[in-house]
């Protein structure tokens, strides 16, 4: 199934306005969000594992799914078009979510939440390296990272690759990597071919691209004796992931393919059923955007959807 190319337009257009300015703006990010230049966050949850021995998530336990169910806002400080994370401080947009998520909360299994920062952002210009993206800072990390530590929530890290690779993105974010709290995910939408410009055309990753990937980061949960870490793939087309039923589930990963694109109700739900009947399962994630969708799905309506959602997504 592709996407509408009324839709995709939308997708396209959006980049190419908001990206040309955005070298400019992230400067002014780092100011409006409160960075400091310590990109390490006070009080390091690092610092904490290695006294108590064992790491756990933000809510307790170790375990992602099915213990919890994450609910998570999507974006990044630049301009409020990528996404509504980027609407307001992270503190603000943090209490936000947190009221969102309430709606999915359940006795049985309570709500996590989740700030979803864009920190591979990809670009309409080629840059000095001519990759077509541009990295946040670690003060913009750092300070989303405290955000959601207040909040008791986790970070999860997104990567628009551009013209450049996903694994060596995940590998610069080292760092980060090492936190009990911090998760990735991978846009492929936005990682193009070495003569393709990102927004232009649609993009696309490999099985084994993405098993390159969950390998590595697998390796950090092993190492550091880390809690289950949180591993989304954005997906709104069917040839999004080249040999999908290749990937391989991880121990240590909560491997979750999060059902992308917006429009009506019928539609959404549509493409949910035909990439949640695959053969090969993974866990499930739903995509909610505030300004594209038809009547905005309500908590309610999402959770009856078959099956329901163990990530909830909100642009």
């Amino acid at each position: 199934m592709t996407e509408p190319a009324s839709v995709y337009h939308r997708r396209r257009a959006t980049a190419l306005a908001v990206l040309a300015g955005l070298l400019l703006l992230l400067v002014l990010a780092v100011r409006s969000c409160g960075g400091d230049g310590a990109p390490t966050p006070a009080g390091p949850a690092s610092e904490a594992a290695a006294a108590n021995s064992v790491a756990e998530l933000p809510r307790g336990g170790r375990r992602i799914f099915p213990d919890f169910r994450v609910v998570a806002f999507y974006g990044a400080p630049q301009d409020e078009q990528l996404g509504t994370l980027g609407v307001g401080s992270p503190a603000v947009a943090a209490r936000r979510l947190e009221r969102v998520a309430r709606g999915y909360a359940k006795k049985s299994r309570p709500a996590l939440p989740a700030l979803e920062l864009i920190s591979t952002i990809a670009t309409a210009a080629p840059g000095d390296d001519g990759l077509h993206r541009m990295h946040q800072t670690d003060e913009v990390i750092g300070t989303y990272l405290r955000a959601a530590r207040k909040a008791k929530a986790l970070l999860v890290l997104d990567i628009q690759p551009g013209r450049g690779d996903f694994l060596s993105e995940v590998q610069r974010l080292e760092r980060w990597l090492r936190e009990p709290d911090v998760g990735i995910a991978l846009d492929p939408e936005w990682h193009v071919g070495p003569d393709a410009v990102p927004g232009n055309v649609i993009g696309s990753v490999t099985a084994e691209e993405v098993n390159a990937v969950t390998d590595y980061i697998a390796r950090f949960v092993v190492d550091h004796s880390l809690p289950e870490k949180l591993f989304v793939v954005h997906q709104f087309t069917s040839g999004m992931i080249a040999n999908k039923d290749r990937v391989v589930k991880r121990s240590g990963l909560a491997v979750t393919m999060n059902v992308d694109g917006f429009g009506d109700r019928p539609n959404k739900i549509s493409k949910y059923v035909q990439f949640t009947s695959e053969l090969t399962r993974f866990n499930d994630g739903f995509k909610l955007f505030y300004e594209e969708d038809t009547n905005l799905m309500s908590p309610g309506a999402v959770l009856q959807m078959r099956p329901p959602p163990d990530l909830v997504v909100y642009e």
